[in-house]
């Protein structure tokens, strides 16, 4: 997730390249786990000595346990290493309605969460997140917790700590990051939604060697994150992929960033309501995942109102299909869990606009059961240990 500046001529210092080979090391140990020293040794191309070495370190650092003996017919049995579980990460996910807070090993195995709702107040809501960071932390006695990971459903300016642009969330400019870092004294890291599902799909491996990818959170809002040429593009001041706030129709329906016709007022999770309201259903106290089960049922206004919203969706991304021209594109949300309703119909719209020599990107959902952003907030805290 890195970027090597192609301007550095100089030759890295032997502590520098030392620093290298511990993150491949442990990089290939948190992949590949149950893992051999001679298999680190030929994944690597490391001499054994090298890998002795670096092993040695991860175990007196407790970043490396070492498990059992593998069974061979003769020889010397080798011995398996793994992440050590004891490793944990606080991950959260604030979204307009409700905010999680769970904690993680290296793994991203999900060991406790706590869901409570968010306020519209901001202060009110870091106060109360604050409560549920310090209680989880108090349990975790025993373990080493290496940060805080917080997803938000908006833009982070990296530059100065504070959360830009969140028109969904309805919060002001303010600095979400230095109250909690002084009142539970752990590092904090904040990634918008999108780019921390990004981080996820890079982190657990699911896209191999898919360097040009664009994750698309479906909610509330649309939230787009970009891979391109293995890099995460953030732009100026982070606000790389707002293409849910590109406007589609300059007559339509007001959005909460202040314009009109947004790409997500069209597509997002409120839009399916909303053209299930529009045609004539009096249950104003809908949710997304009520108006896919009366779908499922046969309600024929349910199914028509997420078939507009898939035509939407779809429509939008040949904006992101011409401009990004991704291999792969990655649809989080509710929405996957009816991916029989959508997928075909946003396939088709992609399709129906592909330009000349270009090529239909593999469209696929991440079935993760709402967990993406939160497992994305965990590679954000462990990544200055791994990346290289």
């Amino acid at each position: 997730m890195q970027v090597i500046e192609a301007k550095r001529n100089q030759g890295a210092s032997s502590e520098v390249v030392r620093g290298i080979n511990r993150q491949i090391v442990l990089n290939l140990i948190r992949t590949r786990q149950p893992v051999s020293r001679a298999d680190l040794a030929r994944a690597s191309g490391l001499q054994r000595s090298t890998i002795s070495l670096i092993v040695e370190q991860l175990i007196e650092e407790n970043w490396v346990l070492e498990g059992p003996k593998s069974r061979l017919p003769r020889g010397r049995r080798p011995t398996f290493l793994r992440l050590n579980d004891d490793r944990v990460i606080i991950a959260v996910d604030i979204r307009p309605t409700q905010t999680t807070v769970a904690l993680a090993d290296a793994n991203g195995k999900f060991t406790s969460q706590e869901v409570m709702g968010t306020p519209a107040d901001p202060k009110l809501a870091l106060d109360r997140l604050i409560e549920s960071i310090q209680r989880i932390k108090s349990t975790c006695r025993g373990k080493m917790i290496e940060g805080v990971g917080i997803s938000l459903p908006g833009r982070f300016d990296h530059t100065v700590n504070r959360l830009v642009f969140a028109p969904n969330l309805r919060w002001p400019d303010f600095d979400i990051r230095n109250p909690i870092v002084e009142q539970t004294g752990l590092d904090v890291e904040l990634e918008n939604a999108a780019n921390a599902c990004v981080r996820a799909e890079v982190w657990f491996d699911r896209v191999h060697a898919c360097r040009n990818l664009v994750v698309i959170t479906v909610s509330e809002g649309i939230g787009t994150g970009i891979l391109a040429n293995g890099a995460l593009v953030r732009g100026l001041n982070g606000m790389a992929g707002e293409f849910g706030h590109v406007p589609v129709d300059p007559a339509g329906p007001l959005c909460g960033c202040g314009s009109r016709g947004c790409w997500e007022v069209f597509a997002s999770n409120r839009a399916a309501l909303r053209y299930y309201l529009e045609s004539g259903s009096p249950d104003s106290g809908l949710t997304f995942p009520d108006l896919m089960n009366r779908a499922d049922q046969g309600d024929s206004r349910a199914a028509r109102a997420l078939e507009t919203m898939a035509q939407y969706l779809g429509r939008g991304m040949r904006m992101i299909v011409a401009g990004l021209a991704p291999e792969r594109i990655v649809v989080v949300g509710d929405l996957t869990r009816s991916w029989h309703r959508f997928g075909g119909i946003m396939e088709t719209e992609i399709q129906a606009q592909v330009l000349a020599g270009g090529r239909l990107p593999l469209l696929v959902p991440a079935f993760e059961d709402g967990m993406a952003r939160l497992r994305g907030t965990g590679a954000l805290v462990l990544q200055k240990h791994f990346s290289v």
